[in-house]
């Protein structure tokens, strides 16, 4: 980062900071802001290495009377929040960057041709571009909708001030602005009231997709284009579709009773009306600027219209009254009614497309290539991007409910229990029935209520038109049979088209069986027959790790798309990896780029498809700028890493990777899974219980309300550990294996894999992160405040082996200190810490007071709600 950039976002940090001290100023007096100053000063030389400070910091804050606490939290956690904000709107701004595109190709190009690769590889590596983000509704966005709305105008008041030719009223203009959002920001209560409805999950989704990427897709492959034309004879074609999105808001009902057949029905409906509108909206600027008079012969053929003065302007008006009626038909629809589907509504994108098509022939042909690459163009990159449905939804669900309601239909037909059929038996039964003319289910029968849902949802699907519902995809697949259930329902709801279905591969035990699971189903004609030649397969990030430590959990996620992608090439069958990536490291997160190339050699020559969830999604993609830099992120990476793909790791480094994997995988084990006190250390240390009061999403933080740790799902498990700075999901057992490799005189060698390969090379660099935001002193004074005597010296015992962890790490690197190779980012915690501190601080005080007084009052409950939150913010990526 330069120091023009560096000083333009320390400028905007005073500045916002400045203008919420005024406010909390106004709204709490002049004492509360003299405190919260003592506060963040103390903060700040403790974190400079001031013991002193840091005593008087604790004892400020434990001396807290309780009605100060909730202006404390809400003055840091907002500050925190305005730092994010202005560091995310540094990393897009022109002026800071020296107006840097956020596209550029050339680069990219130079670097492919320095390889000796041609244009003509280059050109067909670029055709075959394909990415799709899959946004999801995992609850780790904290903010409500109405102040992430408040930040983007925020943001939107940073750039405008970012101009060196501003009048004096222009700016005082803005800066009058910004202090209203700030107030507007104090006075709005942070928290939900309850939890979102898998509906509202949706509606934010698509206000994603409204308000930033709808404008962004089109920016960002015209600049792409433009830069390819400038660099190679070559030009993207109008109907390319290197990106496209997809949503699990809805469709995703694995362990969320709240996500039933009625609800997906309802998002798809409300997702094609929005589509329809934007549309609308887009036609209505075409209908204004299309005057033209002159057109092909063919065109007037197609409009069938020789007399019309303005051929293309009426062309769109016909659109838009077929896209007016399609609004009108939706709205019915959504309203209960059922009314007719006629010739005047747009069912398919291809009836969308072809007007816009044919006004785009017509114009370039009559040299009006200019005018047809405007507006125009831009609607038809939007067509094939986002299409009627605006975003494609995914079905998912877990495999043993429909396990469940096969056995219904079995015992009700007297068949026997399927549940209790060997796996052979299953297939023999599953092939016969997919097979079979006749249908398997009675059209009188009135099953169980979860098995009607899995039904009804079979329907829901059946009545969707082709392609608004890519894939279904089914978490924890353990069998072929799992795969071959889902046609079987599919069919029996009389779906009319071959809906594709996706195993999603998860626990430790399930990615080593992946392979073999696949091999089976390729060997059967039918399944092999149904499948055309293409498949796609989900490897599950989550559930691995906190199966068995992120650095076991990475290397069976390695091992098993290796081995994925040699079967599907043997059968030719086209693979598409769908990585289920979270934000953090202990959920396969990272940096796009670096993710990319840490992944096995051709993993990616059939596209990418990636989940984007919670506050990741809002980071990556919440404005136009911010979108199109992570879209260019993407398709550079993809392009790079096909053309110039990592290396195949050597035999010695994969012997290593196993023994590393064995001996974290143990060292992991040994402790969630079998020391008696590690549940009830977690319990104590972490406020996990208290997260699940937190409103975050509309699922429930345990797939079984009364499991353990087992049962719970990834994101609480990391969100906890983030809580307490302790970060422990992402490194237990790794660094561990690590050091007792290098004991065995195998550092060479560590050395050679870090500097060589992609793969681990990431896995150290994602260590020296978690480790430059971990914290021991802080989870130690977790300990001290929260847990019982008797549990503290596991603790003490996880804080000794992360110390030595992070000196192991610095070994392998050959750093002086963490994060030694990003020096910006290093820098950008540290300030965050300076804020994150107290809120960690006033998280154990309120903890330490709730839990002793089940009668606490909601004040002291919404402050500890907020500490939550702000720490979330503090940390970036929580789960």
């Amino acid at each position: 980062m330069s120091n023009l950039q560096q000083s333009l976002m320390h400028n905007n940090i005073k500045l916002l900071g400045d203008m919420l001290g005024k406010t909390i100023g106004e709204a709490k007096g002049k004492d509360m802001v003299d405190l919260i100053e003592t506060i963040r000063r103390l903060s700040k030389a403790s974190h400079s290495g001031d013991i002193e400070a840091h005593k008087s910091l604790v004892k400020t804050l434990q001396n807290l009377k309780d009605e100060e606490f909730l202006p404390v939290a809400r003055s840091f956690n907002q500050f925190l929040n305005l730092t994010n904000t202005a560091e995310q709107y540094n990393s897009v701004s022109p002026h800071a960057q020296g107006a840097e595109n956020p596209v550029n190709f050339p680069e990219i190009y130079k670097k492919l041709k320095d390889a000796n690769l041609s244009d003509e590889a280059i050109i067909k590596a670029i055709e075959n571009i394909s990415v799709d983000l899959v946004l999801t509704a995992h609850p780790t966005e904290i903010n409500r909708r109405s102040l992430i709305n408040n930040l983007n105008q925020v943001d939107h008041c940073l750039a405008l001030l970012d101009h060196d030719d501003l009048a004096n009223y222009q700016k005082v203009q803005i800066l009058r602005r910004l202090k209203q959002l700030i107030a507007q920001y104090w006075y709005t209560d942070e928290i939900r009231q309850k939890r979102p409805t898998p509906n509202e999950e949706a509606k934010w989704g698509y206000e994603v997709v409204e308000n930033s990427l709808w404008k962004a897709v089109p920016a960002y492959i015209r600049e792409l284009d433009e830069q390819i034309r400038n660099t190679i004879p070559y030009r993207l074609p109008v109907n390319a579709r290197p990106i496209h999105f997809s949503s699990w808001m809805g469709g995703d009902r694995d362990g969320n009773p709240n996500v039933t057949a009625k609800i997906t029905r309802e998002v798809l409906l409300d997702s094609r009306k929005r589509a329809a509108r934007l549309f609308l909206e887009d036609v209505e600027v075409l209908v204004k600027e299309l005057s033209m008079a002159t057109c092909t012969t063919e065109f007037r053929d197609y409009i069938k219209d020789y007399e019309v003065q303005e051929p293309y302007r009426e062309s769109m008006k016909r659109l838009r009254t077929r896209l007016k009626n399609t609004v009108a038909y939706l709205d019915a629809r959504i309203e209960g009614k059922n009314p007719e589907r006629t010739d005047d509504i747009l069912i398919h994108n291809e009836q969308l497309w072809e007007p816009l098509h044919e006004c785009y022939k017509s114009l370039v042909a009559c040299k009006m290539e200019i005018i047809a690459d405007d507006k125009l163009l831009d609607t038809m990159r939007r067509v094939r991007c986002f299409g009627l449905t605006l975003t494609q939804l995914d079905i998912r669900q877990e495999s043993t409910i429909h396990t469940e309601a096969l056995s219904e239909i079995t015992r009700y037909l007297g068949l026997g229990d399927y549940e209790t059929w060997s796996e052979e038996d299953k297939q023999a039964f599953l092939i016969k029935e997919l097979n079979s003319k006749r249908p398997l289910i009675p059209h009188n029968w009135e099953p169980s209520p979860q098995t009607k849902e899995v039904l009804d949802t079979c329907r829901v699907i059946a009545e969707t038109p082709v392609g608004s519902i890519p894939t279904y995809v089914i978490s924890m697949t353990r069998t072929p049979s799992d795969i071959l259930a889902v046609y079987l329902l599919l069919k029996e709801a009389d779906c009319p088209y071959t809906l594709p279905v996706t195993p999603l591969f998860e626990t430790l035990n399930d990615l080593n069986n992946a392979n073999g699971i696949m091999q089976q189903l390729f060997a059967i004609n039918w399944y092999k027959g149904i499948i055309k030649n293409k498949q796609m397969i989900m490897i599950g990030y989550s559930d691995s790790a906190k199966d068995a430590g992120s650095l076991a959990a990475g290397w069976a996620q390695y091992h098993a798309q290796e081995a994925l992608i040699k079967t599907c090439q043997d059968a030719g069958i086209a693979l598409t990896l769908f990585h289920g990536r979270g934000g953090t490291v202990g959920r396969g997160g990272g940096p796009a780029k670096v993710a990319l190339f840490s992944q096995p050699p051709g993993s990616l020559k059939d596209g990418l498809r990636v989940t984007e969830q919670g506050e990741m999604i809002r980071f990556k993609l919440g404005l136009p700028d911010l979108a199109i830099k992570t879209l260019s992120l993407y398709t550079d990476a993809i392009l790079e890493a096909n053309l110039l793909p990592p290396p195949a790791p050597k035999q010695e480094w994969r012997d290593l990777m196993d023994e590393l994997s064995d001996i974290s995988c143990n060292s992991y084990q040994s402790l969630v899974h079998r020391d008696p006190d590690f549940i009830p250390y977690f319990y104590q240390a972490t406020p996990e219980a208290e997260l699940a009061r937190l409103p975050l999403g509309s699922r429930p933080a345990k797939r079984r309300p009364n499991g353990g740790v087992e049962s719970l799902r990834a994101i609480p498990w990391i969100f906890g550990w983030t809580q307490n700075r302790l970060m422990l999901p992402a490194w237990l057992g790794a660094g561990e294996a690590l050091q007792q490799v290098i004991d065995n005189g195998k550092m060479d060698t560590l050395k050679a894999m870090y500097k060589d390969w992609p793969f681990f090379g990431t896995r150290i660099s994602m260590l020296e992160m978690v480790f430059a935001k971990a914290d021991l002193r802080m989870s130690q004074y977790y300990d001290e405040r929260l847990v019982e005597d008797n549990l503290q010296i596991l603790g003490k015992k996880l804080r000794s082996q992360l110390e030595s962890d992070m000196n192991t790490i610095l070994r392998i690197s050959q750093d002086e200190h963490l994060m030694e190779s990003l020096p910006e980012v290093a820098e950008n915690i540290a300030m965050r810490n300076i804020y994150t501190n107290p809120l960690n601080l006033l998280q154990v005080e309120l903890l330490h007071r709730t839990r002793k007084d089940e009668e606490h009052s909601s004040e002291l409950e919404l402050a500890l709600m907020i500490t939550i939150s702000g720490i979330a913010a503090g940390m970036r990526n929580t789960g």
